[in-house]
């Protein structure tokens, strides 16, 4: 039967959502500059759907441009379904200046002020963790190879599908949760590692699809199971030569000194940051004491449970310390837009270079045993514990306030707001089944 190819222009919107638009392909090249129409009042629809209050009602005119190297066009050889093809965009005003609250723009005016004013530039890579029902539960399935061998073709159709969009694969596993595995794909620089974090998503979910199951990258699947979490590793480059700034090995556990006051200012932020990195009501019951998650602002060594951990280096790799260096962000997950995550994260790292922060003393010890006057002298507090606690520290926090800009913090603030009440006669685990859906 006859088609006509489609693409659909995307953005990544406040609920981490992927929505937009298509139209047909052979049009691309030629709306390139404008793309299609978009309002405002779009950033404020829920994952449930609902649209919370906001400032834009029924006026105003947006449009989605589209960046053409985020083009994603991947044919799994299936002539029952089209081929998966998207590509990401800015959301800008009509005159083609970026709209206040466009997420992307937020990380992209992030990464502009790190490079002007500290001459450095981001790598990092999402390493996601997502639930595929397309197998049968069973006990004792973490990293197992039977679990491996039951997801039958999926991973490697997965894989084909992100090397077609032009990431680079590098692990996939079964993970210890339900149902769970985990995808790492190699790093990029800049913006490029928050848009090929929405590309894995959507392949993934593309993938599931046509193996008649699904992929959902909630939080937690159930109140008692381990996590989906979105741990972020990134270093410092240096913005002219491109090489590595992050490891020194002449200090403490080899922490340069522009990326221990960029950990710092991180770790001073991390409480209002968690807002933005995990942006849903059951993100919470994932950041507590032993769990493998986030639970306190520290920066650990090899600790799996640090807020920033400082990641290894393998000797036995043969690469040079220099280029494996990273840090690694444990407090996230994938309902967080990662234009919303990676850009809080710059930001507060750019806060850190900015005040001169130094390095944070790395904790040895579990700081939930720590009492409240050791946690005081080591400058370390517990992260927010409730959706709510967390919004009410963004709404406190000036800095990322003035990065964001009173528009959308506004806006993130009644967005979240809403999606919290929406939910808050619920019991964990119906809200825990409402987000299985949703990602």
């Amino acid at each position: 039967m006859p088609r006509e190819e489609l693409v659909m222009v995307c953005c990544s919107d406040v609920a981490g959502q992927t929505r937009g638009k298509g139209f047909p392909v052979k049009l691309l090249d030629a709306r390139r500059n404008r793309g299609v129409g978009w309002t405002g009042t779009n950033i404020m629809i829920t994952g449930f759907g609902a649209i919370a209050d906001g400032p834009f009602g029924s006026f105003g005119d947006l449009f989605l441009k589209p960046d053409l190297d985020t083009h994603v066009r991947v044919d799994f050889d299936d002539d029952e379904e089209a081929p998966e093809q998207f590509v990401l965009s800015d959301i800008c005003n009509t005159d083609g200046s970026p709209w206040e609250c466009c997420p992307r723009a937020f990380l992209k005016r992030g990464l502009a002020a790190l490079r002007e004013e500290a001459g450095l530039l981001l790598k990092a890579s999402f390493e996601h963790e997502f639930h595929y029902d397309g197998v049968e539960e069973r006990p004792n399935s973490g990293y197992n190879l039977d679990a491996y061998r039951r997801q039958g073709s999926f991973g490697e159709t997965f894989l084909y599908a992100l090397a077609q969009a032009g990431l680079e694969p590098d692990t996939f596993m079964p993970e210890y949760g339900p149902c769970q595995y985990e995808i790492t794909v190699e790093p990029s620089i800049g913006l490029r590692a928050a848009d090929n974090a929405v590309i894995l998503r959507e392949l993934a979910r593309a993938t599931a699809w046509r193996h008649g199951a699904r992929a959902s990258f909630t939080p937690i699947l159930r109140p008692d199971a381990v996590g989906n979490g979105v741990h972020l590793h990134f270093s410092l480059l240096d913005a002219e030569t491109r090489e590595p700034v992050s490891y020194d090995p002449a200090r403490p556990h080899g922490i340069s000194e522009r990326i221990g006051s960029f950990a710092a200012g991180v770790l001073e932020k991390m409480p209002a940051l968690t807002a933005l990195t995990a942006a849903t009501t059951i993100s919470y019951l994932r950041l507590v004491p032993h769990r493998w998650s986030a639970s306190y602002n520290n920066l650990g060594i090899q600790d799996r449970e640090a807020g920033v951990r400082r990641a290894p280096l393998f000797e036995a790799s043969g690469a040079s310390p220099e280029k494996q260096f990273n840090l690694e962000y444990r407090a996230g997950d994938a309902a967080a837009s990662p234009y919303l995550f990676l850009g809080g994260l710059v930001w507060a790292g750019l806060h850190g270079l900015r005040q001169g922060l130094a390095t944070p003393d790395a904790t040895e010890e579990d700081p939930s045993e720590f009492s409240d006057a050791e946690l005081e002298r080591r400058g370390l507090v517990r992260l927010p514990q409730s959706l709510a606690a967390a919004l009410d520290a963004l709404a406190g926090d000036e800095d990322l306030k003035a990065a964001m800009g009173t528009v959308l913090h506004d806006v993130y603030l009644k967005h979240k707001r809403f999606e919290n009440d929406l939910l808050k006669d619920l019991s964990p685990e119906e809200q825990c089944e409402r987000y299985r859906l949703v990602y």
